[in-house]
């Protein structure tokens, strides 16, 4: 895992998303902290934000990640993971805003993590969430929908999931089929993630 490693038991992984309306940030943190339960996490809440609701606006929701109990609901202001599903919200949509240093950037993008300007004071990954979800036939009304593919970028930058977590996940909430094609789109995100380490001291 990254630097929020929770393998001694203790410790909380904080996650932000990052999305426009329409684009399933909420619903996917929820996934997120639905796949850590069956990964092992006895601690995990998601919680959604509010605010401008009309589809394109920017909108955000939070994941928490613990082997212990939570109690906790609020909004994550200092995440140890954001997940990006629009790039352009990396300029406009102040998406690395208390990002803590050594934490994980993970944006869906077909650019190398080493375009992604961050002053190396994060990890970077970066996939092409579009097109894995496009390839996995994941278009609902001509928009293809990226959140769950994202599910796959998070599993390979951190670990902190598994990919068979994921796959329940999505088979408990679609049936056969819808679950199928996001699962798909998960796998092939997960294969094409590139990743960039943040450098230690």
């Amino acid at each position: 895992m990254g630097f929020f490693d929770l393998s001694s038991g203790v410790g909380l992984c904080e996650v932000r998303w990052h999305g426009r309306g329409g684009q399933g940030a909420i619903t996917t943190a929820q996934y997120l902290a639905h796949a850590a339960y069956l990964s092992g996490f006895r601690g995990v809440t998601s919680a959604p934000s509010f605010g401008a609701e009309r589809r394109g606006a920017p909108v955000t929701a939070s994941s928490r990640l613990s082997h212990t109990p939570l109690r906790i609901f609020s909004q994550v202001e200092c995440p140890d993971m954001v997940v990006v599903l629009d790039e352009s919200l990396l300029e406009y949509g102040d998406a690395m805003a208390g990002l803590q240093e050594g934490g994980w950037l993970i944006v869906n993008t077909p650019r190398d993590p080493r375009s992604i300007e961050c002053g190396g004071r994060f990890s970077v990954a970066t996939t092409d969430a579009t097109s894995a979800a496009r390839e996995a036939g994941l278009i609902v009304s001509g928009t293809v929908m990226v959140n769950t593919a994202m599910l796959g970028a998070v599993a390979c930058a951190t670990g902190i999931i598994g990919m068979d977590s994921v796959k329940k996940t999505l088979s408990e909430k679609y049936s056969e089929k819808i679950a199928f094609r996001n699962y798909e789109a998960a796998r092939l995100t997960f294969e094409r993630t590139r990743l960039l380490p943040c450098r230690r001291p």
